[in-house]
């Protein structure tokens, strides 16, 4: 066998810190998991450890994203898989490996999960109304609460219950979580509006998503600080009669003015596998006619007014950057793969949100848009016609002013290539 190259020999570290902490983690509790102990296990000293990543929050993060990105994909649907991460088995549920998620037999991949409430998920019927597919979510969502009676103090299962109290840690965590919880309501608010009957008047199903987010996620609090208090059945059938909750949901105009410069650049960016779709688990679509919305980790939201605004048809990817990729971009992966593998499982792909998700965190796709450097408070947003940017903007509005741009297209007639 050949000499690792160094890159090949970071990443098989950084495997190993990840497998070796994922083991600290459950048998140890995160509070009392300890870096050095997570070194022993991976055969490395405590400085390639922190080589990898800046501390033990870090770490945990990035053991929470890397299992909920692994989870399995519905039945009959791709594996996902993350840019660089390889064919490895994936776990029974978030939070446990693939050798702790209750496997039986001989049969490798067949998991049976701690709840009991389900198996492996089938893929989504391709028709079902909104109440049928929040409970699919819903169920998919509460299949990875621990059961009250399992023996374990901390368990594979229990890996994710001091998330909530690192995230209340720091307010410089906090502040990027609530907008990560706002990226989770925006894309299963979207995918319910695709439900809804023939000629139903448009309007915002994103408060009702919120409301179904902040049930479920109130139950992994429960189900973690009152074990045996939570009946999964229960939420399930809670989250399914909110979908008949009238929020009088509508969308209101942006009061931002912002104005979208005309521009005429071609639009080059990354190609895959760098650039992973996290909703849907496969290469981004990127060359398409659409927005592409490059936003900081403060300005989430802002995505829902590109969606709101653009024409119909277009694609909109939102290109998620932060000023501190070693904590808080494990932190968004782990947000968004914990809502899409439950969305995926839940909504047919007809449903799913015209809305792509890519983890810019090298910032390539950011600089195809045309901004050398980002913040967690970027807003910038490029319009794309025939593989050129034909319109950019830059801060809080960018999105509404570049997905409503009004182009001059007649000028571009015939133009279909690169410049």
């Amino acid at each position: 066998m050949g000499r690792l190259s160094r890159a090949q020999s970071q990443e098989r570290n950084r495997a190993s810190v990840l497998a070796a902490a994922r083991s600290e983690f459950a048998e140890r509790g995160f509070r009392d998991a300890k870096v050095d102990g997570i070194a022993q296990r991976a055969g490395l000293t405590r400085g390639a450890v922190y080589s990898n990543f800046p501390g033990k929050r870090a770490l945990y993060f990035a053991v929470l994203a890397d299992l909920a990105e692994r989870a399995p994909s519905p039945a009959g649907a791709p594996e996902p898989s993350r840019p660089g991460s390889g064919a490895r088995p994936g776990p029974g549920r978030t939070g446990r490996s693939g050798a702790e998620s209750g496997r039986t037999g001989d049969r490798p991949g067949r998991t049976v999960p701690e709840s009991g409430l389900m198996g492996g998920e089938p893929a989504a019927p391709a028709s079902l109304s909104a109440a049928e597919a929040l409970g699919a979510f819903a169920r998919a969502w509460v299949g990875r609460l621990p059961l009250a009676d399992v023996g374990e103090p901390h368990g594979p299962a229990r890996l994710a219950v001091h998330l909530l109290p690192e995230v209340l840690a720091e307010e410089r965590i906090r502040r990027p979580f609530a907008q990560l919880m706002k990226l989770d309501a925006i894309l299963l608010g979207l995918a319910l509006e695709q439900l809804g009957p023939p000629g139903a008047a448009p309007g915002s199903l994103v408060r009702v998503a919120e409301a179904v987010l902040t049930t479920l996620h109130g139950a992994n609090q429960m189900a973690a600080a009152a074990p045996g208090f939570i009946e999964p059945f229960n939420v399930v059938s809670a989250c399914e009669r909110l979908a008949g909750l009238d929020l009088h949901g509508w969308w209101p105009p942006s009061h931002v003015i912002t104005q979208a410069l005309p521009v005429d650049d071609p639009w080059v960016p990354p190609a895959a596998p760098d650039t992973l779709d996290a909703v849907r688990g496969e290469p981004a679509r990127l060359a398409d006619d659409g927005v592409v919305a490059v936003l900081g980790l403060h300005r989430l939201e802002a995505v829902e007014e590109a969606v709101r605004a653009a024409p119909p048809g277009a694609r909109i990817t939102a290109a998620l950057v932060t000023g501190d990729p070693a904590e808080l971009a494990p932190l968004a992966r782990l947000a968004v793969a914990e809502l899409s593998g439950c969305l995926r499982q839940a909504f047919p792909p007809s449903a799913w949100p015209r809305l792509q998700v890519v983890f810019d965190e090298s910032g390539a796709l950011a600089a195809a848009a045309g901004l050398p450097a980002v913040s967690d408070g970027t807003e910038a947003a490029v319009r794309i016609e025939a593989h050129r940017i034909v319109a950019r903007a830059d801060g809080r509005g960018a999105c509404h002013a570049a997905a409503s741009a009004v182009l001059n297209t007649p000028a571009r007639t015939g133009r279909t290539g690169r410049g």
